[in-house]
C-alpha cells in the first residue's frame, strides 16, 4: 500500500484478487480520485474486460476495495480483543491495535475517511463508510456493555469519537510519538468514569 515500496501483485492469483490488491495499494496510497482505472489494471496484470466482467463502474471496485478494508481492520481488532481476558482491557486493546497501524510506514489515515470525502453522497462508498462506522461504534458498545459501563451507548459513542480522533491526527501528525499514549490515557479516563468498580 506504500507508494515507495508497492507490494508483490501475486499473478497466480484470480482477476478479481489481483484487482483487490492493485486497489488496495493505490488507493489507499494515492486517493481514490487520483487513482485512474488504468493504472488499477496496469498494476494488476489483467485486461479492462476482466476489470468490467467483475465491477461495473469504479465505484463498485471503490466499494469492494472499502469492504475488504473493512474486514482486514475489523479482523485485526477482533483478534486483538480475543487476546485478552479482562473486559476493561479489551477496550484498550483496540486502542493499543490501532497504535500499531500508526507506526507502519505505509499508514496513511482512515481509508473510509478518505474516500467519503472524494466521494458524491449517497452512492455505494458512503453506504460502505456507514457500514464499516455502524461496525466500530457497535464493537465499542458492546465491550462498553461487557465491562459494566451504566450507559454503553454514550460510552461506545466517546470510544469511537477518540478512535476516529486518533487516526486523524496520527495521518495529520505522524511524527508525532506521543498520539499512541496520550490517546490510550484518554481512553483509561473515561472508562474511569463510565465504568463502576464495585467491591
Amino acid at each position: 500500500m506504500s507508494i515507495t515500496a508497492p507490494t508483490e501483485i501475486d499473478h497466480r492469483a484470480s482477476a478479481r484478487e489481483r484487482l483487490l490488491a492493485a486497489a488496495n495499494e493505490l488507493f489507499y496510497a494515492e486517493g481514490i480520485q487520483t487513482v485512474g482505472i488504468d493504472r488499477i489494471i496496469e498494476r494488476a496484470g489483467v485486461a479492462k474486460a476482466s476489470l468490467y466482467n467483475l465491477f461495473r463502474s469504479k465505484e463498485e471496485l471503490v466499494a469492494a476495495y472499502l469492504a475488504s478494508r473493512h474486514e482486514l481492520t475489523t479482523g485485526r481488532l477482533a483478534a486483538a480483543i480475543a487476546r485478552v481476558d479482562d473486559p476493561r482491557e479489551k477496550i484498550l486493546a483496540v486502542f493499543d491495535a490501532q497504535a500499531q497501524q500508526f507506526g507502519q510506514a505505509d499508514f496513511n489515515g482512515c481509508a473510509f475517511t478518505a474516500a467519503s470525502t472524494e466521494a458524491p453522497r449517497g452512492g455505494l462508498v458512503e453506504h460502505a463508510a456507514e457500514e464499516y462506522r455502524a461496525s466500530i461504534r457497535g464493537m465499542f458498545t458492546d465491550l462498553a456493555e461487557q465491562a459494566g459501563a451504566a450507559d454503553p451507548v454514550t460510552l461506545g459513542r466517546q470510544l469511537h469519537l477518540l478512535y476516529d480522533g486518533a487516526g486523524l491526527a496520527a495521518r495529520m501528525d505522524h511524527r508525532d510519538p506521543g498520539i499512541a499514549p496520550s490517546v490510550r490515557e484518554a481512553a483509561e479516563s473515561l472508562l474511569d468514569v463510565a465504568v463502576y468498580r464495585g467491591t
